[in-house]
């Protein structure tokens, strides 16, 4: 059936069992981790530098949103002390796979030394609180553009 398709087509017609394994899985769940708290973190960056630079573009009211839902999700976690579901999922495919949770390609360790680090944990709910309130400070130091009224 696959020579039915022209070569550069053929590659749809594999099983994706062994493409999408549970350790490829759990890399690219630690690759959006990553994403996710390089979103926060550079966020955060953006907005604390917005009045000296003047970029308009970190008053945008969308990108604004997403940033505090985003940290409003992870002061919910820490309050709460509920375990970052990313963390819970991509472990959870290390183990299905056979592996320990710091074991992976070069970029799934790079990526894993970045975000976990080995502190007690109200370490991270005291910093995680910090940074909602923070979050909740800037939307009124940097307020984001305010919105427009249709129809002037």
């Amino acid at each position: 059936m696959a020579q039915d398709f022209p070569a550069p087509f053929r590659l749809l017609t594999l099983p994706l069992e062994p493409l999408l394994s549970p350790r490829l899985l759990a890399d690219i769940v630690l690759l959006l981790h990553l994403a996710y708290a390089a979103f926060v973190v550079l966020g955060f960056l953006a907005i604390l530098a917005a009045p000296l630079t003047r970029w308009g573009w970190v008053r945008n009211r969308s990108l604004r949103w997403a940033h505090a839902l985003a940290m409003g999700f992870v002061g919910l976690e820490a309050a709460i002390g509920m375990a970052c579901p990313l963390t819970v999922w991509e472990f959870a495919l290390r183990r299905q796979a056979g592996s320990g949770a710091e074991e992976g390609d070069f970029i799934a360790r790079l990526a894993a030394k970045l975000l976990y680090y080995h502190f007690p944990p109200w370490v991270f709910t005291s910093a995680y609180l910090a940074l909602t309130l923070l979050a909740v400070l800037l939307w009124f130091w940097v307020p984001p553009r305010p919105r427009r009224q249709r129809g002037t």
